[in-house]
């Protein structure tokens, strides 16, 4: 490895890790904002009442039928207005939890959907109501079988988290943008995002496919 570019590396990388930091922020608030409104769009989806089942089904189309970045775009630019205000991270944690809640949804909906209907029915034979059997018989089953696409979910959400560099957010791409505009070494510095960007997603990999495999192990035995 060139002696140039382990010079470069040893001044960029603290920027970078700083970027990064933000990167990890981004994307876990954007996660958990996501599985909530993804949770609340799949309930909604699979009602019974034809009017939240219709609009969950609308949300969830229309969320998909957007670009992410046209999402941000506006949560950023457009909202203000209308009197809404946000810095560029909050727009950005906003935009993203709302771009893949739809993604979410279908998570949750097809691990609802998967869990064997007796599982309801014998809960329903013992007396428990509806909100207490999704809570405590549905939900925790479903969770295990969409355990793998929600996994690859929060991979996909770091990676994407790179979008919310286009408002401003001074994330670690947004970082590698700065000081590549002011080196110009586009090279190095693009390298070391890279290199962070599989630093990071790698053993999330990982550890997501040791926790399948252990969970898959528990309901065997």
């Amino acid at each position: 490895m060139p002696a140039s570019f382990l010079q470069h590396a040893r001044d960029f990388l603290p920027i970078l890790l700083q970027g990064a930091v933000v990167t990890v922020q981004v994307t876990v608030l954007s996660f958990l904002l996501s599985s909530v409104l993804g949770l609340a769009l799949a309930l909604m989806k699979l009602s019974p009442v034809r009017a939240l089942s219709w609009t969950g089904t609308a949300v969830i189309n229309l969320i998909r039928g957007l670009p992410i970045i046209v999402q941000l775009f506006y949560i950023y630019f457009v909202l203000p207005e209308f009197g809404v205000q946000l810095t560029a991270f909050q727009a950005g944690v906003i935009g993203l939890g709302i771009a893949y809640s739809a993604y979410q949804a279908e998570n949750f909906r097809g691990g609802i959907e998967a869990v064997d209907a007796g599982q309801r029915e014998a809960a329903q034979a013992m007396g428990m109501r509806s909100a207490m059997i999704m809570r405590r018989v549905i939900l925790p089953q479903a969770f295990h079988i969409a355990l793998p696409p929600y996994g690859n979910t929060l991979v996909m959400m770091l990676k994407d988290s790179s979008l919310v560099s286009t408002i401003t957010v001074a994330e670690m791409t947004r970082a590698g943008q700065l000081i590549a505009s002011s080196t110009f070494q586009n090279m190095t510095v693009y390298t070391l995002v890279a290199l962070l960007y599989l630093i990071m997603s790698l053993p999330l990999v990982y550890g997501l496919r040791r926790l399948e495999r252990r969970l898959g192990a528990g309901r065997k035995a």
